[in-house]
């Protein structure tokens, strides 16, 4: 026997779940899509003006786990289109279209993604959740590919040379600076004449370095970096660049507890600290300096004006300054999380390293474009 009232809420039960069947996430134009691409996240099959809480996911190479989440109302036709539709509330407000990429932070405090193994995508759980309940109506993964079809991916050990070699398009991170570009040069997949060198933070000064002493290099992209050497002496033939010294009494600590070492390096043209210069006069190449204005790990700004006025001053105008206000120090690929704080290898602890989320993500966006569009003017010819 069935009383009515357990009927009634059975036939209840029957009709939600066949609502709850009809909702879709969608990842537009597919799920699998290159690292740098943004993507279209729909949620069709709503009800009308009902709210939804779009969730993101991922877990990076170390493990460590990214999240961001925001509130959306559907429309009319309980459609949330995140290219149109403001979020409401959550990681981020307004209409973003990849906010839910961007906004992704950790959980585990002061973590910068890491992602160590290029051939493997990074998968980004995103889900559709009732605004009332809390229960998920929808899912789906974007794959997030780091390797075009074809792309070959060629580990080196040669001489004293240890990094990869992506053919095509053709790029390196070698320790030995000199018998990289040698290696390069060499090979039949580079076009040359000249290679092109991407570099940021302390690296920037080693991408600095090798434009000033070496030969072959064309256009050289410094991400802030300094144009002085830091940290470990740097070695050349028989030149031997000292490190800029810190002054300790300007490292400043956060109301958070972080160590903010913006101030922590002196200006390196005064007498004293000019042995630490970097020598980019010497240099033949083109260079884009960008930096942020907000950047914590040091002044970046300062930094690249400085190495701008050098450059001028010796007759040459082969460069470019791109700044971006409010960004952080590493400024990467776009769509990639924002850094705020991370563990600082020569300092020891956590710093802040600057910047507020949005911003930072759209100079990473401007930046991209405007890296590609400096290597094919330098490189393509």
């Amino acid at each position: 026997m069935t009383f009515d009232g357990a009927e009634s809420h059975r036939g209840d039960f029957f009709v939600a779940e066949m609502a709850y069947s009809q909702i879709r996430l969608k990842i537009l134009p597919s799920v699998r899509c290159l690292f740098d691409k943004m993507v279209q996240v729909k949620v069709e099959g709503l009800a009308p003006h009902k709210q939804v809480q779009l969730r993101s996911k991922l877990v990076d190479d170390r493990g460590v786990i990214f999240k961001a989440s925001a509130l959306y109302k559907a429309d009319e036709t309980g459609q949330v289109d995140v290219y149109r539709a403001p979020s409401l509330g959550g990681s981020y407000t307004g209409v973003e279209p990849m906010g839910l990429f961007w906004a992704l932070a950790p959980e585990t405090p002061h973590s910068k993604l890491l992602k160590k193994n290029v051939l493997s995508p990074t998968l980004v759980e995103i889900e559709a959740l009732s605004g009332e309940t809390g229960e998920v109506l929808a899912s789906e993964t974007n794959e997030r590919q780091y390797m075009t079809e074809g792309m070959k991916r060629i580990p080196v050990q040669e001489g004293r040379i240890r990094g990869v070699l992506f053919v095509p398009p053709g790029y390196c991170g070698f320790s030995q600076p000199l018998e990289a570009v040698s290696y390069l040069r060499r090979q039949p997949e580079v076009k040359g004449p000249g290679i092109g060198i991407i570099a940021i933070s302390h690296s920037g000064g080693l991408a600095l370095s090798m434009s000033s002493f070496l030969s072959g290099i064309s256009a050289t992209v410094c991400i802030n970096g300094c144009n002085a050497n830091t940290v470990i002496p740097l070695h050349y033939k028989d030149i031997v660049i000292p490190p800029l010294p810190p002054v300790m009494k300007n490292i400043k600590i956060t109301e958070s507890g972080l160590v903010d070492i913006r101030d922590a390096l002196p200006d390196p043209s005064l007498e004293k600290n000019r042995a630490s210069l970097i020598p980019i006069e010497r240099a033949s190449c083109q260079f884009l300096f960008a930096v942020s204005e907000d950047d914590h790990n040091w002044n970046s700004v300062f930094f690249a004006k400085q190495a701008a006025a050098t450059l001028r001053n010796h007759g040459k105008e082969s460069f470019k300054v791109v700044t971006y206000p409010k960004a952080g120090h590493f400024l990467e690929v776009p769509h990639m999380p924002y850094c705020s704080s991370g563990f600082h290898g020569a300092v020891g602890s956590d710093v802040v390293f600057g910047g507020e989320p949005k911003a930072h993500s759209e100079a990473q966006l401007d930046l991209w474009e405007k890296v590609q569009e400096f290597f094919k003017s330098h490189l393509d010819n």
